[in-house]
């Protein structure tokens, strides 16, 4: 048995964890800001209107889409993790844009004899 002095942080300078908490912090205050920066600019979209509704979805799915990765990215720490997450998350998106892509495909399917009527309305 060893009768040394040095303690079990010896080795690990504060200084040195300080900083990296220090730049973690610094990455969270930065994807705040991205975060805040996207809200207002999904709120500031609902005044802008544009001639196809499509383009205003894609515009607002793109929106969601980056604020979503962020969310993901950074503050659910997925960017460091494992293969094994990042092939969940990729199967998971391949069936989300597999059964959307069959809802639009089938939208238009419906029992002979009846009339499909649009879900919204367009002003000339």
């Amino acid at each position: 048995m060893s009768n040394s002095s040095v303690s079990p942080s010896a080795g690990h300078g504060h200084d040195a964890h300080g900083h990296d908490v220090a730049s973690h912090n610094k990455v969270y205050f930065v994807v705040f800001g991205a975060l805040l920066f996207g809200t207002i600019l999904t709120v500031a979209m609902y005044f802008v209107h544009f001639q196809s509704m499509a383009v205003t979805i894609t515009i607002a799915l793109f929106i969601a889409s980056i604020k979503a990765f962020l969310v993901a990215g950074y503050f659910m720490h997925l960017l460091t993790e494992k293969k094994l997450v990042y092939s969940v998350l990729t199967i998971t998106a391949i069936f989300f844009v597999a059964l959307i892509g069959l809802t639009m495909w089938g939208t238009h399917d419906g029992p002979r004899g009846t009339v499909s009527k649009p879900l919204y309305q367009t002003q000339h």
